[in-house]
Parts: C-alpha cells; structure tokens; sequence
C-alpha cells in the first residue's frame, strides 16, 4: 500500500530540469504548487540557512527518489 502512494507521489511531483537550476527540484515542486520557482528557491535558501543538514538531505533524497519529467 505504501508503494502505491508513493508512486502516486512520485508521478505528480517530477523533476523539472529545463526551468532548474542545479537538479530540477526547486522547480518541479513549485510546479506541483503552482508557483514561481523562485519562491522555493528562497525558501530552500533560508531553510538551509538555519537546518543545512536537514535541507541538504531532503533535498538529494529528492533528487534521488523524483523522476525527471522528459523520462516520462
């Protein structure tokens, strides 16, 4: 069951590598939220400024787990 969800998961929220600007995180999420990319860019930034661990890691497991949308 939880396989299947993250799968729902994973084909909303893909990797968008044409508007990124290092891995297509920042923009594939702020494609599922329908917003500017730079929003999520600030607040990756900001997020980073106080936890770089955590950020850092969300964020390669992101890189890692999401799709990328022109495999799709």
């Amino acid at each position: 069951m939880a396989n299947s969800t993250l799968d729902r998961i994973r084909r909303r929220i893909t990797l968008d590598s044409r508007e990124g600007w290092i891995a297509g995180v920042c923009a594939g999420f702020a494609r599922y939220l329908d917003t500017d990319p730079a929003f999520i860019r600030v607040a990756v930034i900001i997020s980073a400024l106080f936890m770089p661990k955590v950020t850092a890691a969300a964020y390669l497991i992101a890189w890692l787990v999401l799709d990328d949308e022109r495999k799709l």
